[in-house]
């Protein structure tokens, strides 16, 4: 048996004790719509709670071939790693007690305690709002009627953080961004799950983060895109390889030179640009 390794502070790594350690089910997570558990994987003095996705629980899907949506969560996680924005949580593929599957770092949020939240807290990140009552910072997205009749509208916070995860929407071609798909860390951190729906070679791109649709990209977000194109020429490429086709690799490039080329965030069409529900 091999000795895990340790950070400067003694303490195991998560990385390594998501890959070797023992994985322990807590419970399901009823509201996913693939099999998704609440594990704790443990490995020497740490345990590291993390959501298992194991391949053979995936819903088949018209559009994406069976047994792949790992494959796709851990090609999200590789190309947020290649952008060095830390996006994504750590994500894995191993075997756990339903046989192979994805394996990713749970993202502790603060405490939700709405009897003692402060009146004046304002909206979460994705929120939807009375008609008329969107605060500054704030970008609208949809306007819609809830089940009592009345109107509302779906807004996000105009955030350098969602902006980021926006960008990274484009890029892997995210077909499933929903309100529920974006977290905000105890570390200060957004980040995005829920990418099994990813980087097909067909325009998929339904998000509810729409605020900044025909609004240029900044040039320090476009310089980690071109660091991201130059990866993929090399190493990364090949790695993503092993879990998508070779077609949706090179559609992946296509996605970085067109908006390299064109710096623009694109706009919805009338297909169906929102992922229902929107939460």
């Amino acid at each position: 048996m091999t000795t895990p390794e340790r950070g400067a502070d003694g303490s195991v790594d998560v990385a390594e004790v998501l890959r070797r350690g023992e994985l322990t089910v807590i419970g399901r997570i009823r509201s996913a719509s693939n099999a998704t558990f609440l594990c704790e994987a443990t490995l020497a003095d740490r345990t590291q709670h993390c959501v298992y996705k194991p391949v053979a629980g995936e819903a088949p899907l018209w559009d994406f071939p069976d047994g792949t949506l790992a494959g796709r969560e851990l090609g999200s996680y590789l190309v947020s790693a290649a952008l060095g924005w830390n996006v994504v949580p750590h994500t894995i593929i191993r075997k756990g007690p339903a046989g192979p599957g994805m394996v990713q770092r749970w993202v502790d949020q603060p405490e939700e305690d709405e009897s003692s939240a402060p009146p004046d807290a304002g909206p979460d990140l994705i929120d939807l709002l009375p008609a008329g009552k969107i605060p500054p910072g704030f970008l609208p997205v949809l306007q819609a009627y809830d089940y009592a009749g009345d109107e509302v509208v779906l807004v996000h916070a105009d955030d350098d953080r969602l902006r980021r995860l926006a960008v990274f929407d484009v890029l892997v071609n995210n077909a499933d961004r929903k309100g529920g798909h974006v977290l905000s860390g105890v570390d200060g951190q957004v980040y995005g799950v829920d990418h099994g729906v990813t980087l097909h070679v067909e325009d998929k791109l339904r998000t509810v983060l729409w605020g900044w649709a025909g609004k240029p990209v900044d040039d320090e977000t476009l310089d980690d895109v071109a660091m991201l194109g130059d990866a993929l020429k090399s190493d990364l490429g090949a790695e993503l390889c092993e879990h998508i086709t070779a077609r949706e690799v090179a559609a992946l490039r296509a996605r970085v030179v067109a908006l390299l080329r064109n710096p623009v965030m694109p706009t919805p069409d009338r297909r169906r640009p929102i992922p229902w529900p929107a939460f």
